[in-house]
């Protein structure tokens, strides 16, 4: 990157996470005042005053809470999640593609999220042990929403094809071969459709595995740099990062829900609150959940840095070319306008990936190490 675009990356990172942070102490202190000064209880009046029933009472608490909280947060995500996109050059959605989107999103997410909704307000209804029991239930969920995800979910934000570079395709599937690995296809997805940003990933598990490349990547890389990316997408598989993440994700889930209940539990009286299934009472749960993966994000991203890091020393291992990775690195950097050096302390708490100097400096260390000797 030259210094023009690195200056611009900084002040682009330095505008998002100054927002995230002001957003997040906002948000928070509104919910906690909401709650506190009865606001919450009286909404859940107003939804009893339509009917008895406590699920269909909860259906009209969460649409009215949603809608009021979407109003209040609009301008916000109209700046800083539409504006700032185009101010950067980084956005090819219109306003009313951006709108689009976030429609779609929220319908998806509310067919999908419902039925956790209800099994988990049928739980804190009838079940002291409700937190185990969630616990049990969106694990499950979780691991067929992976599952389903690439052939379900994804197609219905972005159109995905074979690749049509056979050459290309036939690398990377060679790639595969030597490396022991199954999957389904290589697919290209419309990524340009919203962005200039470029990307790629392995998504789905068992017979939905499958490599997906964004067009940008495609467009602006060179299919040595593509074949890196590739290399490290599929580290992520070879290393188990898949698997170790799900059993990750089923200590934190249990771990958090306990700790998160018992909280809970304690800060009730603090609120005006007697039962835990009060309507009204629920957004306190939600405030603690957001604290609670607050005060974790150095951990689980700590954890996602390290995977990262091997998943390019496999890359490294598969490619022998640590000049093309740095180069793909640094080309990543400046498409998607990512600051190369970050502060310590901003990666630290909420980087999920290393920083691309850093990562560079690993991976020629490595290479270094243990093919010079050096």
């Amino acid at each position: 990157m030259d210094e023009n675009r690195k200056i611009l990356a900084k002040k682009y990172e330095k505008i998002k996470l100054t927002v995230n942070i002001i957003e997040s102490i906002f948000s928070m202190i509104l919910l906690l005042l909401y709650l506190y000064l009865g606001y919450s209880k009286k909404l859940e009046v107003y939804a009893y005053g339509f009917t008895s029933n406590p699920y269909i009472a909860l259906i009209i608490y969460g649409f009215v809470l949603a809608v009021i909280s979407s109003v209040i947060s609009f301008p916000i995500e109209y700046i800083f999640g539409y504006r700032l996109e185009h101010k950067f050059g980084l956005s090819n959605l219109t306003f009313w593609g951006w709108i689009g989107e976030k429609v779609k999103a929220a319908l998806i997410g509310g067919v999908i999220g419902a039925p956790i909704v209800f099994l988990f307000y049928w739980l804190l209804l009838n079940y002291t042990l409700w937190w185990f029991y969630l616990g049990c239930i969106v694990f499950g969920y979780s691991v067929i929403l992976a599952k389903l995800a690439p052939v379900l979910i994804f197609p219905l934000f972005y159109k995905f094809t074979p690749i049509e570079n056979v050459d290309l395709k036939n690398k990377l599937m060679e790639l595969c071969t030597r490396a022991g690995f199954k999957v389904s296809g290589v697919f290209k997805f419309n990524m340009s459709k919203t962005t200039k940003k470029a990307n790629a990933a392995f998504t789905g598990l068992g017979k939905t595995k499958r490599i997906i490349l964004g067009d940008t990547l495609l467009e602006t890389f060179t299919e040595k740099e593509i074949e890196t990316v590739f290399a490290h997408e599929l580290g992520h598989y070879k290393k188990g990062h898949v698997v170790k993440n799900i059993f990750i994700s089923l200590f934190g889930t249990f771990a958090g829900l306990f700790i998160m209940s018992k909280l809970y539990e304690l800060l009730l009286p603090v609120f005006g609150f007697i039962m835990p299934y009060e309507i009204a009472a629920l957004p306190l749960l939600a405030a603690i959940a957001a604290i609670y993966s607050f005060l974790l994000s150095p951990l689980t991203n700590a954890i996602s840095r390290k995977f990262e890091f091997e998943a390019d020393r496999f890359a490294i291992d598969t490619t022998k070319d640590p000049e093309t990775l740095a180069s793909t690195m640094t080309k990543l950097a400046d498409q998607n306008l990512a600051d190369d050096e970050p502060n310590k302390i901003v990666e630290f708490w909420s980087y999920s990936h290393p920083s691309i100097k850093r990562r560079i400096e690993a991976a020629s260390s490595y290479y270094r190490l243990k093919y010079k000797g050096v």
